[in-house]
C-alpha cells in the first residue's frame, strides 16, 4: 500500500514539474499576431514587405526599409514581445545611423506562420540571413542587431555565420541565470537553451552591448558577464537612466551616433 501511494506522489510530483517547465518555457515568448499592432506605421517607415521562408518550410515576414547610399545592412533580431511594428524607434534610430534594415517577425509573430521555439528562431534568422545574401549583400556588410532574446538569437547565427559585426541590447548569458536571479531555487531547474554563454566565446567580430542600469528584467550585471565572456573587439554602454523596454527613447539622439560610430569599425 505504502509503495503505491509513493508512485502516486511520485507521478504528482513529476506531472506537476513537467507543467511548471511547459509553461516557464512557454513565458518566453509574448507574440502579437496581425492585426494587433501599429501597422499603420509602414508607410511612414518607409517598410517594404518580405516574404521569407525557413528550412522547415514555415512562411515568415519581414519589413525591410532601404537607406539610400548606405554601406551597411542591419539585421534586426527583435524581443520576445510584440512584432515588428513596436520597433518604429529602432528602425528610426538605426536608418539614422547610416544603415537599412531587415527586421523579420519570428515564427507566431506578426503576419508570420507557426509557432516560436528556440530552434525555429534560429531557423527563422538564418532565412532572414540568406535573403540578404540572396539580395547580394556580402557577409562584411551585414551588422547583426539582437534586443533581449533576439540577441540570443543573433549570437547563434554570428556563431555559424560571417558577419561584419554584433550589436546587443539587454542581452543574457541565459534564460536560466535570469530565472535564478527571480527564483534562485526553482526557477534554474525549470528553464535551459538560448545559452549565448557558450557560443559568444566563438565570435570575433566587432561587439557593442547596450544595457540599461535599471532593467528591471534582465539584470545589468547579467548583460556585463556577457559582455566579459566576449572577444575584444568589443565595447559596453551602460545608460544610466534606462530600464529593460526604453533603452533606444532614453538614448535619443546617441542612439544613432553610437551605432553610426560603431558601424565604421567592421569591413
Amino acid at each position: 500500500m505504502e509503495t503505491l501511494l509513493s508512485l502516486r506522489w511520485l507521478i504528482v510530483i513529476a506531472a506537476g514539474y513537467a507543467l511548471l517547465v511547459f509553461v516557464a518555457h512557454r513565458s518566453l515568448y509574448h507574440p502579437a499576431k496581425y492585426p494587433e499592432g501599429w501597422w499603420d506605421l509602414q508607410a511612414r517607415l518607409e517598410a517594404r514587405d518580405v516574404a521569407l521562408t525557413a528550412a522547415d518550410g514555415v512562411k515568415l515576414h519581414a519589413w525591410f526599409i532601404e537607406q539610400p547610399g548606405a554601406e551597411v545592412v542591419t539585421l534586426f533580431l527583435h524581443g520576445n514581445a510584440g512584432n515588428v511594428t513596436h520597433r518604429g524607434l529602432a528602425i528610426a534610430g538605426i536608418r539614422a545611423a547610416g544603415s537599412s534594415i531587415l527586421m523579420p517577425d519570428y515564427r507566431g509573430y506578426g503576419k508570420s506562420e507557426g509557432s516560436p521555439s528556440e530552434r525555429g528562431l534560429y531557423a527563422d534568422a538564418t532565412a532572414s540571413y540568406r535573403w540578404l545574401i540572396a539580395q547580394g549583400y556580402k557577409p562584411g556588410n551585414i551588422v547583426l542587431h539582437g534586443e533581449s532574446l533576439g540577441c540570443a538569437v543573433a549570437v547563434e547565427l554570428a556563431a555559424r555565420e560571417a558577419v561584419r559585426s554584433l550589436v546587443l541590447e539587454a542581452p543574457f548569458t541565459s534564460p536560466r541565470d535570469v530565472a535564478g536571479r527571480i527564483f534562485p531555487v526553482l526557477g534554474p531547474m525549470l528553464i535551459w537553451g538560448f545559452n549565448s554563454r557558450a557560443r559568444i566565446g566563438s565570435i570575433r567580430v566587432p561587439l557593442l552591448v547596450i544595457h540599461g542600469a535599471k532593467d528591471e528584467i534582465i539584470a545589468l550585471s547579467i548583460g556585463k558577464d556577457l559582455y566579459e565572456t566576449a572577444n575584444q573587439p568589443k565595447q559596453l554602454w551602460v545608460l544610466d537612466e534606462a530600464g529593460h523596454n526604453d533603452l533606444v527613447r532614453t538614448a535619443g539622439t546617441e542612439y544613432s551616433e553610437r551605432l553610426a560610430a560603431f558601424y565604421r569599425l567592421g569591413g
